[in-house]
């Protein structure tokens, strides 16, 4: 893995190792297609970041650089890719883990939420990525009805900046922050000519409707 100009932010420094490794993929020709059926010119698999260890080395720092903003007892992961990434900031941590599933299992104990979360707990919630919210904002509220409260915040590795997703995570009490975004995904893409003007273009005008553009490439 190539060396980034550390005086970058940090969000550009891990979208520059993303867009590197290929997590993240950028296509100007038949759209991707998100397992919510939503199409899209930009795809992100953070899974492949656990095969690089001074990447998730620099993941897990940037994680622990934004939790003493917090405070919570428990660390979870949302399955299935932030189990392992909270599982890293768990030890470091030396805190209880437990992961939080999409809906409860259809057998044994039909459990959606796996190790011990006593009511009253303070959550720490990762994520890989955030794209419409919907699901990890599902996996807040799995987490509060045990509980008692919505996590402290989502932690995620990369955010597609969907309009309206912050303010949906801000209205549940349990706000999103993010090691990189989409953003910084563009700023980068452009400085090392990924992609060009009219691409990046393009992609803005995906971000800013991108249900319109769904319906557009059906």
């Amino acid at each position: 893995m190539k060396t980034c100009d550390h005086l970058q932010p940090l969000s550009e420094q891990i979208a520059h190792h993303l867009l590197e490794i290929g997590a993240i993929s950028i296509t100007s020709g038949e759209p991707f297609v998100w397992s919510s059926g939503m199409m899209a010119p930009v795809y992100c698999d953070n899974r492949l970041t656990l095969s690089y260890p001074e990447l998730r080395d620099i993941l897990i720092d940037g994680f622990l650089e934004k939790v003493p903003d917090y405070e919570f007892d428990y660390v979870a992961g949302v399955a299935t890719a932030g189990i392992a990434h909270a599982a890293m900031v768990a030890q470091r941590m030396s805190l209880p883990l437990i992961y939080v599933r999409p809906e409860p299992k259809g057998h044994g104990q039909g459990n959606q939420i796996e190790g011990y979360l006593p009511v009253g707990s303070k959550v720490l919630m990762i994520e890989d990525l955030v794209a419409t919210g919907l699901s990890s904002i599902q996996a807040g509220e799995a987490v509060k009805r045990v509980t008692g409260t919505m996590p402290v915040c989502c932690l995620a590795i990369f955010t597609y900046n969907l309009l309206g997703v912050n303010d949906l995570f801000a209205t549940k009490g349990s706000p999103l922050v993010t090691l990189s975004n989409f953003d910084a995904l563009l700023r980068v893409a452009i400085k090392t000519k990924y992609i060009d003007s009219s691409q990046r273009d393009s992609l803005l005008e995906w971000r800013n409707d991108y249900q319109s553009w769904t319906v557009q490439h059906q």
